[in-house]
């Protein structure tokens, strides 16, 4: 599955281009991540999956559930949750990279996995909480 399927191209003319996205994504981080530590938790503590994975976005993405929605709250991104679960079933983490990713997935208890989408691409952060 390629990034841009996920994404519905919208055009966000609203989008602030003098500070760097990955700065405002710090700062909207620092917002959410008393939220971002509980909803963790809480998948794990249901049972729904050992392995959270936040979705940080600006535009639209067809994967995981919205959980704080930018246009709601006022800020820059997006967050969506799913499951390591979900990306395998997507085929966003291939069978081949499956025990790559785990090794490397840090304690939830300590860290949000984040994966972050911007147009360029994406990729897997680890944030302290």
């Amino acid at each position: 599955m390629n990034i841009e399927e996920l994404m519905n191209n919208e055009d966000d003319a609203n989008q602030k281009p003098q500070e760097s996205p990955l700065i405002l994504l710090k700062k909207d981080l620092d917002i959410y991540k008393d939220s971002l530590k509980q909803v963790a938790l809480e998948i794990r503590l249901e049972g729904l999956s050992e392995h959270p994975i936040f979705i940080a976005h600006q535009h639209e993405v067809s994967l995981g559930e919205i959980i704080l929605d930018r246009k709601e709250l006022g800020t820059e991104w997006t967050i969506q949750v799913s499951t390591f679960e979900e990306f395998m079933t997507r085929g966003i983490i291939q069978e081949s990279k499956k025990d790559v990713f785990l090794y490397s997935y840090k304690n939830p208890d300590e860290f949000a996995c984040v994966f972050v989408v911007v147009p360029e691409g994406a990729n897997f952060v680890f944030i302290p909480y």
